[in-house]
This record gives C-alpha cells, sequence and structure tokens, in this order.
C-alpha cells in the first residue's frame, strides 16, 4: 500500500462483538500494522454489555468510547463513525465492521487499492454474503429496500453492488466534508452524499471476496430498513417527520409481533 499518501487508520464501530472483535485486531495488527501497511486500529465502543472492550484492547486496538454511550444504551452506528474519525489519526480511514467471523487482511487492502488513483476519494466494498448455510441470501435489507431506494429516488447510484456494506475507506477531507448520518442509515447517507458533494466518478468498488458475519433478527431488520427510507426521504426532500418516533413505534410493534 505504498502508493496511499499518508498515515492509514482502521476503526471498528462495535456493539457486543467481544466474540469476533480480539481476532479481527489481532489480524490487523499482524498483517497490516507490523508491515507498516496500517498505522493504527481504532475501536469504537458503542455501549457494549459484554468484553468488547477488553478484548480489542488485548489484542492491541487503541479504545474509544462512541461520544453519549454507556454500557447499555447505544448512540447508533453513525454517531460511532463521527467517534471514529474523529479520534483515527490517519489522512484514510478504513472502517470496517467487528462482527466479521472470517476476517482477512483483504477487507483493509482491497479497500485501500483504489485510493491510489489520487482521483478517488471513497471506496465502497462488496462481497457475497451467504445465510444459514447457503450461498445466497444475506443482506435481505440491501435487496428489500436499499437497493430498491437507490433504484428509485438515486439512480446515480444503481451501479453500486452493496450500498449498505460497513466495510469502506475515504480520505479524511473527503469524510470530513459531509454530515455523517447519526443512525444505521450512515452507509447509505455517506455513499449519497459523497457523490453529491465529488461526483460519482469519485467512488470506487472493491470486492472482498465474501463475508460472514453475526446475522440480524427481523425486528432488527425492519428498524434499520425504516431508518434508510427515512433518510432518503429526507435527502429528497421529502419531510417524514420525527425520525426516532418512527423508529420507536416500528420498535415496540417488532416485540410484540
Amino acid at each position: 500500500m505504498s502508493d496511499i499518501p499518508g498515515r492509514v487508520s482502521v476503526c471498528l464501530p462495535a456493539r457486543d462483538e467481544a466474540r469476533t472483535v480480539g481476532a479481527i485486531v489481532r489480524t490487523i495488527r499482524r498483517e497490516l500494522i507490523d508491515s507498516a501497511a496500517v498505522g493504527e486500529v481504532v475501536v469504537v465502543d458503542d455501549g457494549s454489555t459484554d468484553a468488547t472492550a477488553t478484548e480489542a484492547s488485548a489484542a492491541g486496538a487503541r479504545v474509544v468510547a462512541a461520544d453519549g454511550s454507556t454500557p447499555g444504551s447505544s448512540v447508533g452506528k453513525g454517531a460511532a463513525l463521527r467517534t471514529g474519525l474523529a479520534a483515527a489519526h490517519g489522512d484514510v480511514v478504513v472502517f470496517c465492521d467487528a462482527d466479521i467471523t472470517n476476517f482477512s487482511a483483504r477487507f483493509v487492502t482491497g479497500l485501500l487499492a483504489p485510493l491510489s488513483d489520487p482521483s478517488i476519494q471513497f471506496v465502497k466494498g462488496y462481497y457475497d454474503r451467504p445465510l444459514q448455510g447457503r450461498n445466497e441470501g444475506g443482506g435481505r435489507v440491501t435487496e428489500l429496500v436499499a437497493r430498491p431506494v437507490v433504484s428509485l429516488l438515486f439512480p446515480h447510484l444503481r451501479h453500486i453492488r452493496q450500498p449498505l456494506a460497513g466495510e469502506f475507506a475515504g480520505r479524511r477531507e473527503a469524510l470530513e466534508a459531509v454530515e455523517i448520518e447519526p443512525g444505521y442509515a450512515v452507509d447509505l447517507a455517506l455513499l449519497i452524499d459523497l457523490a453529491a458533494r465529488f461526483g460519482v466518478d469519485s467512488i470506487a468498488q472493491a470486492d472482498l471476496g465474501v463475508r460472514f458475519h453475526r446475522n440480524r433478527t427481523l425486528a432488527e431488520l425492519s428498524e434499520q430498513s425504516v431508518a434508510i427510507l427515512a433518510m432518503a426521504f429526507d435527502r429528497v426532500g421529502f419531510d417524514v417527520g420525527d425520525r426516532a418516533g418512527l423508529l420507536s413505534g416500528v420498535s415496540a410493534g417488532g416485540r410484540g409481533g
């Protein structure tokens, strides 16, 4: 990765990921930090109630608490990303989810490679997503919500294979030039906002192979879907009202159903 200017930071937002975060951090340290391809790994603990922070620190990460979070109280993925960007020292920041069970250095190096082109500001990962032993079927919110929304409202981005991918990399100046959405919709919001700010041609994609991770319940996915729809409507000027109230209603309905 010698063609990437400046220091590279890897940031992992994490909430209750003690089972996987340590192995991810150790892989980054062993294969990337020791070879000087990456300068640091930062884990943002978003209100975990398990040993996420302890496992990450023991593996060699610098652990910071998401701004405003307390044990058992999450501030949301977007807010955790904001904390991570502020805490990281790199000119280029790579974000990866902390629940990946087949993590390898390729998740980082694949995202960094397109940034050797100075015209690229942001790189979005894509991958195959098996589900429950099948070779396909993962990414339910992506296929049922995000991709249809993109096709209808943001057709200039319909070529993006995984608009909700939590694995992405960006130049600090680009990431700091847009407002980071506070909740789960942050992944799609970044894509929309960076394309608007820098142009579609400033965004590249990277094939990261296959991704295995912890699958969410339907109730959790329902909340995520509403967050994505509300953000997308907001971006095109349609007022959906109180987003927090919408999410609260969906959460209550999911638990009762």
